[in-house]
């Protein structure tokens, strides 16, 4: 009995000492959420066209404090990153957080500025209860809460003002990353997707700045590949932060493609799966791998092949679009290092979230196929906010219907629908979903 007793008493503590790992969760927080949100403000003002905030006209300088904000589970690391403008070098806004410490809050933390370093201080990075390592919060404890402020300054009322439209923090237990199924990975096989772009080899941007540029030149093949125009020599000039001296900084690289036109944010993945959603939601990922395949770089996310293997654009190899890894040595440099990525949308879209249970569905979207044009098979996305008897139809051009794709009771989510066209000639159709009172028709293009 003594030894059936210490057992018991053992494994106990054992799941004390060990608890289950706290899940990933994405938070974002956009203008109208801020907006409910304001605990203190002076010299920043709303934009007039409601999307952003702003310094007022005649001042200099301004400043945004949000309420604090709580996660649904604890954490002990975050990646910050934001979303907003600056024209030139001489406005910019500086982005800090505070986390509680003993019976109050830590001081205000940098986590990073856009554009231009125009302050004189640039704050603080560490304190007692953790740090700012570089790009992403390390923490010695578990906490469950944290507060954005923001500074605002340029150098002449004449200047432009920077603006801001989104804040995001993504939230992780670290013993994620060390007690990960490698395994289920590897047997993770996605179907097949493969997202084209123009390809940029870093070493041919610039003899000088290339070995250090693998972060720009794939936020700029992620931004080409929605047929966006890019420099990527420019790009890279503007990822340059000053304060570290690196192009590398995370926040700053979804910052910049925020100038772009896409909603942008740093986040992790733990699996293979669910970057398959985000591509065929139309999203784009650039990964931030490590050993054994490099030291530290960043390659886009290309897709999968047939058997599921990760198709990467590499922007370190000449001969690096779509280029394919062993798998595992690809999952271990991403994995290992935590999942960390880049995730990026056309503006408006939703992010497809890791955690289900984090996902806020707030509109209905019906999203433009993809590929357009396509040959013979595309995919279309929507969103519903709540249940809802769903009708998704495809029409030729002068109305007639062509193919009843949904027509059915559907919980509130995202869905991703596959149309096949191998039996239809060349030219416009037209998709249209019905979903309560909601309607939106979206056009795309068959070429064979």
């Amino acid at each position: 009995m003594n030894i059936i007793k210490s057992i018991a008493i053992f494994l106990f503590s054992t799941v004390l000492i060990f608890p289950q790992n706290y899940s990933d969760q994405f938070y974002e927080m956009r203008i109208d959420s801020m907006l409910n949100n304001i605990e203190a403000i002076s010299g920043i003002k709303l934009s007039n066209d409601g999307k952003a905030f702003v310094l007022e006209d005649s001042l200099l300088s301004g400043y945004l404090i949000l309420k604090s904000q709580s996660s649904v589970e604890p954490f002990n690391e975050g990646l910050p990153s934001w979303n907003g403008t600056a024209p030139d070098d001489s406005g910019s806004f500086k982005v800090q957080m505070r986390f509680p410490y003993g019976t109050g809050w830590s001081p205000w933390l940098t986590v990073g500025y856009w554009k231009a370093n125009i302050w004189s201080t640039y704050g603080s990075l560490t304190y007692g209860g953790g740090e700012i390592d570089y790009d992403n919060v390390k923490l010695n404890s578990y906490q469950s809460s944290w507060q954005f402020k923001v500074i605002f300054g340029r150098k002449s009322i004449s200047n432009e003002s920077p603006s801001l439209d989104k804040l995001s923090f993504f939230v992780s237990d670290s013993r994620t990353t060390t007690s990960l199924n490698y395994t289920q990975i590897l047997n993770d096989n996605p179907p097949q997707i493969l997202i084209p772009t123009e390809f940029i080899y870093q070493y041919a941007v610039d003899p000088v700045i290339g070995p250090d540029i693998c972060s720009p030149t794939s936020t700029s093949m992620a931004i080409k590949s929605y047929n966006i125009q890019v420099d990527p020599y420019q790009f890279a000039l503007d990822n340059y932060d000053t304060y570290f001296g690196m192009f590398g900084i995370w926040p700053r690289a979804v910052q910049n493609a925020s100038e772009y036109g896409l909603n942008c944010a740093v986040t992790r993945y733990r699996n293979w799966s669910d970057t398959y959603d985000v591509l065929a939601n139309n999203g784009r990922i650039v990964m931030s791998i490590g050993l054994p395949l490099y030291s530290g770089h960043l390659v886009m996310l290309a897709g999968f092949t047939s058997a599921g293997n990760p198709i990467v654009h590499d922007p370190a190899r000449s001969n690096g679009y779509s280029y394919v890894y062993n798998k595992s040595s690809l999952s271990h440099s991403w994995f290992d290092k935590g999942g960390v990525a880049y995730t990026f949308y056309n503006t408006d879209s939703i992010f497809v979230n890791v955690d289900e249970k984090t996902l806020i569905v707030n509109d209905f979207i019906l999203y433009q196929n993809y590929p357009n044009p396509f040959n013979p098979n595309t995919k279309i996305t929507f969103t519903i906010p709540s249940a809802q008897f769903v009708n998704l139809k495809v029409y030729d051009i002068l109305g007639n219907e062509i193919a009843a794709l949904v027509n059915k009771e559907l919980n509130a989510g995202s869905y991703i629908v596959d149309f096949n066209g191998v039996q239809l000639s060349s030219g416009i159709y037209i998709y249209k979903l019905q979903a309560g009172n909601f309607q939106k028709s979206q056009k795309m293009i068959l070429l064979k």
